[in-house]
């Protein structure tokens, strides 16, 4: 028996931990109090294991080590300034002032309210990146609203809910951040990867929204013409004004972009940043204009629109287009949005002569705030390396590799697998408590799967990735890809969409909760038209969320079938000759061979003097099996006798 429990001690240990969250408990102490109790079991059976137990008492002085390496991690330091970022835009009303900017802007069109707010939650995702901001601005702002023009409440409270956890996906993502840390990648790299399926997304819920607007024209109406404001004198909408702009906006980044080197993101982000200068320049020399000789050039939606837009979009280029460029780290473009977001707010406050906009008040809540999620955070790694620690003294690591590589078909289902466990887990975690429990785990399972599986080689020939050919002792060839990098990212952001589906999820979705805490729960009068309104069912937000927790499991069924979507081909680069060795005593080395895809190598290594021949393949050759350590010790010989 006491060897059965030494051999099994790693399922044992993941089972103990599943147990105590089902009870309840605080995920940072669980970790934490699992680790340290099979610690002690786990010294007591290794002398039973077999050599499956590689713990001793000494390995706890390791601990504090790990633990000041969480504390010095400056990837994860960019969670408290994204969070602080996103708490003093919500605080400071720019979210107020987008909605009605941009429902305004789509006026009478079906559905232009949820339009507006995915569009928005898009624009938010990108400058703040915390879902809870998100929901609660929309929600306090965007569904009174929506009720009142008679939308539906599943739909209302659905796209509310939906759109906000596009800051889960869109960059700067929180969860983006975390996973690039627990996965050993960089973070710029997750950023481009993640930018298009977030996108998609967002068009993905305005699509739904218009095919509900056009079965259901009840669901979703358009808002009355007497309620669109910002018209000009003649009653006229100004809308040509706002297209002229736009396209002498667009022209004028053409023009500054060309002939530059950049290319694919870089280049749209930069191209943004002129853009929207332009923009800023033109509606502020429009107000100079007005102000000098009382005539306008510019209609007073388009104004608005650029005034209320402008600010963040030079915040997304301030805090993304740094990162994506590679003019900053995370961590520096984190300070950089936390220290913009305060300007914006203070020129808010100043233009708009409102205290409420900017104050001692709103700085220290977001400050209080950002505190309690940055400690939750760090309690939460603390545990989980505490867990690691033992788990992979117990070769827990190894059981989890096997246990995924022998799952039937191949990449792609190891692929659902992992897929189908995270969507369950999410109904009990939330992402932080996926992302640092799970994905340590995962990982090794992964590069071990996208290195040799044949899907995984394939698609790395698609894609012109490095692949190394080899033959054992029975001629077979064997194919392997050099450089897992492109897949684990992918890996990444199938793993960042699905863990959206956590805030969706009836009963336990965060974004839900969110939701109903700012929803009417009670019969309420309306400010503007002074009827009883009907409150807003918790069912009614659970159904609501259904359509779109299905368009999420839609798109991680479609980054499955194309990873096109995050994956790109490398750019070619010019390969250096490699110089010729000249050595009177050795022959020269084969010509070198390039794919195009990188540095000339020699296809083996050139001969040295005195050095023993050893084959390259088959018996005898080098391996990196490590399971039996080399021996270092020299073998007994005749010394020679030294002359007196």
């Amino acid at each position: 028996m006491t060897a059965f429990l030494a051999q099994n001690l790693a399922p044992i240990m993941f089972a103990s931990l599943v147990f105590f969250l089902l009870l309840g408990y605080p995920v940072a102490f669980s970790l934490g109090a699992v680790g340290l109790a099979f610690f002690f079991v786990g010294v007591e059976l290794a002398p039973h294991s077999n050599g499956a137990i590689t713990l001793s008492w000494h390995l706890l002085q390791s601990m504090p080590g790990r633990i000041f390496d969480v504390m010095r991690n400056d990837t994860l330091l960019a969670i408290p300034f994204f969070t602080f970022m996103g708490l003093i835009l919500e605080r400071s009303g720019m979210a107020e002032d987008l909605l009605e900017t941009v429902g305004q802007l789509f006026g009478t069109v079906r559905g232009g309210l949820a339009y507006a707010v995915v569009f928005v939650g898009a624009l938010l995702a990108a400058t703040t990146g915390v879902v809870a901001a998100s929901v609660i601005a929309m929600g306090l702002i965007s569904l009174p609203i929506m009720l009142r023009y008679g939308y539906d409440r599943r739909l209302a409270s659905g796209v509310i809910a939906a759109s906000g956890t596009l800051a889960q996906i869109i960059p700067p993502s929180l969860v983006l951040i975390v996973l690039a840390d627990q996965l050993g990648r960089s973070v710029d790299d997750m950023y481009k990867a993640a930018l298009l399926p977030g996108l998609m997304l967002a068009s993905l819920y305005a699509a739904y929204v218009f095919i509900i607007s056009l079965i259901y024209p009840a669901a979703a109406p358009g808002l009355p013409a007497e309620d669109i404001h910002n018209r000009e004198a003649d009653g006229s909408r100004g809308l040509l004004s706002l297209g002229v702009l736009a396209l002498l906006s667009a022209a004028f980044a053409a023009w500054m972009m060309h002939g530059s080197q950049y290319a694919g993101i870089d280049r749209g982000i930069l191209s943004l940043a002129w853009g929207i200068s332009f923009a800023l320049v033109a509606a502020l020399a429009n107000r100079a204009l007005i102000l000098l000789s009382g005539r306008s050039l510019l209609s007073t939606i388009a104004e608005r629109v650029t005034f209320v837009m402008v600010p963040p979009l030079l915040l997304i280029f301030l805090v993304l287009g740094t990162i994506l460029v590679g003019l900053a780290t995370p961590t520096e473009g984190g300070a950089m949005g936390a220290v913009g977001a305060l300007a914006l707010a203070a020129a808010k406050r100043y233009s708009d002569n409102d205290v409420r906009r900017f104050n001692f008040q709103i700085v220290r809540q977001a400050a209080e705030a950002t505190a309690k999620l940055a400690a939750f955070v760090m309690f939460i790694l603390i545990g989980a390396r505490i867990f690691s620690l033992t788990f992979y003294g117990v070769n827990g690591h190894i059981w989890v590799e096997h246990l995924m590589t022998s799952m039937p078909g191949g990449m792609y289902g190891f692929l659902i697998m992992v897929m189908v466990l995270i969507f369950i887990l999410a109904f009990f975690l939330d992402f932080f408590e996926l992302c640092f429990i799970l994905v340590p785990l995962l990982k090794p399972a992964a590069e071990a799967i996208f290195r040799v599986s044949p899907e995984a080689v394939a698609i790395a020939k698609t894609f012109g990735f490095a692949v190394i050919s080899a033959t054992d002792a029975s001629g077979a060839v064997t194919e392997t890809v050099a450089d897992v990098t492109p897949f684990v990212i992918w890996f990444g952001i199938l793993l960042a969409v699905n863990m959206q589906t956590s805030f969706m999820h009836p009963p336990f979705g965060f974004a839900l909760f969110y939701l109903r805490s700012v929803a009417p729960r009670e019969t309420y009068r309306d400010k503007v038209t002074g009827r009883l309104m009907a409150p807003v069912r918790t069912s009614e937000i659970y159904w609501g969320a259904v359509p779109f927790l299905c368009i999420q499991l839609l798109m991680v069924a479609l980054l499955i079938a194309m990873p096109s979507l995050v994956m790109s081909k490398p750019e070619a680069r010019k390969t250096r000759p490699v110089p010729e060795i000249s050595s009177t005593t050795s022959t020269r080395p084969a010509p070198a061979t390039t794919d195009g895809h990188g540095f000339a190598v020699p296809p083996s290594p050139p001969p040295m003097d005195g050095a023993p021949d050893v084959p390259l393949s088959g018996a005898g050759a080098p391996t990196l099996d490590m399971r039996e350590l080399p021996s270092f010790t020299a073998p007994e010989r005749a010394l020679p006798r030294l002359p007196p």
